[in-house]
């Protein structure tokens, strides 16, 4: 029997496996029904509640938090909800993080510093919580902080979530050519992260997407580079990466982080890139379907038909 008969049809799912998740995902999507009232209300109740039932699982908060913000950017939900409890942590920090998103796509922000203030109000009411200091190392990425102080908010959020995963994808692009750092730097960087990291810690997947990044901007820049992206693969230090990947990420449990499928995402195309296809096909299996908009929409394509064919050829 094909590996993958029955398989689960490819589908961009921002939640992952997170069901509850899904759930208030979904709902803030919904577009109202004539005559129903009370909506913006009813979106602030199911957020609230998802929220307290994650409690201090850091990392899944984290999560969540950066999945609803970028859902909600735009809406009346995160502002109304700050305006009704201005000393609710969680309200402060959806509202803080959706005008970072907002911020992200538009390429500034217009009040960056009242964002900030948010956060440091949100971190003295609920001061174990990481969630306010990577929002503002999110905030410190898009206006371009001297680093020195970039490195501080870093510390405040590990002091509190050692392996925050997005805490350290936030300082890899800080720290990255593309935003004002440089590639000397990026690479000092990983080679920290991967001798204190432990190889199931949400932050594993540092090394291997700073070597995804690196590929796909060799890869856009055209002429003599582009041609020879493909040999980027065979660099002795990525392909121990993507070797030490490929060993483990995709075995049941190994990872356990609330992004891990956005991870494996990141290995299954990195392992199509590197023309080792053979090797994605139990990734593609632990997917089950689920795919992540980065990194299969580079060049403007479509993620879902980028990944089906992707995982097409690994069963070939």
């Amino acid at each position: 029997m094909p590996l993958f008969s029955g398989r689960r049809k490819p589908r961009l799912a921002p939640a992952l496996d997170d069901v509850e998740l899904g759930r208030t995902v979904k709902s803030l999507l919904e577009v109202p029904r004539a005559g129903m009232i009370g909506m913006t209300d009813l979106h602030v109740a199911r957020v609230t509640d998802l929220l307290k039932l994650t409690g201090t699982d850091w990392d899944r908060r984290t999560f969540r938090l950066s999945v609803l913000a970028e859902t909600t950017a735009g809406s009346r939900v995160p502002s109304a909800w700050a305006a009704r409890e201005p000393d609710n942590p969680d309200a402060l920090l959806l509202h803080a993080w959706s005008r970072l998103a907002q911020g992200l796509r538009s390429g500034g922000m217009g009040d960056a510093n009242s964002v900030v203030r948010s956060c440091y109000r949100a971190a003295e009411l609920n001061p174990e919580d990481p969630a306010p200091w990577v929002i503002v190392l999110g905030v410190a990425r898009l206006e371009r902080y001297e680093r020195g102080s970039v490195l501080a908010v870093w510390r405040e959020a590990l002091a509190r979530d050692r392996w925050n995963r997005e805490a350290h994808l936030q300082l890899l692009g800080y720290l990255s050519p593309e935003e004002g750092g440089s590639r000397v730097q990026v690479l000092d960087f990983v080679d920290s992260v991967r001798a204190r990291t432990p190889a199931d810690a949400p932050a594993a997947a540092v090394e291997l997407t700073a070597a995804v990044r690196q590929h796909q901007g060799v890869a856009a820049g055209g002429g003599v580079e582009a041609l020879m992206a493909r040999d980027f693969w065979k660099h002795p230090p990525v392909v121990h990466a993507l070797d030490r990947a490929t060993a483990t990420w995709p075995e049941p449990g190994f990872l356990r982080h609330a992004a891990a499928r956005a991870d494996l995402n990141l290995l299954a195309y990195a392992l199509g890139a590197a023309e080792r296809r053979s090797e994605a096909a139990p990734v593609f299996a632990a997917l089950e379907g689920t795919v992540t908009g980065w990194p299969w929409h580079e060049g403007g394509k479509d993620p879902v038909e980028v990944f089906s064919n992707e995982q097409s050829r690994a069963v070939r």
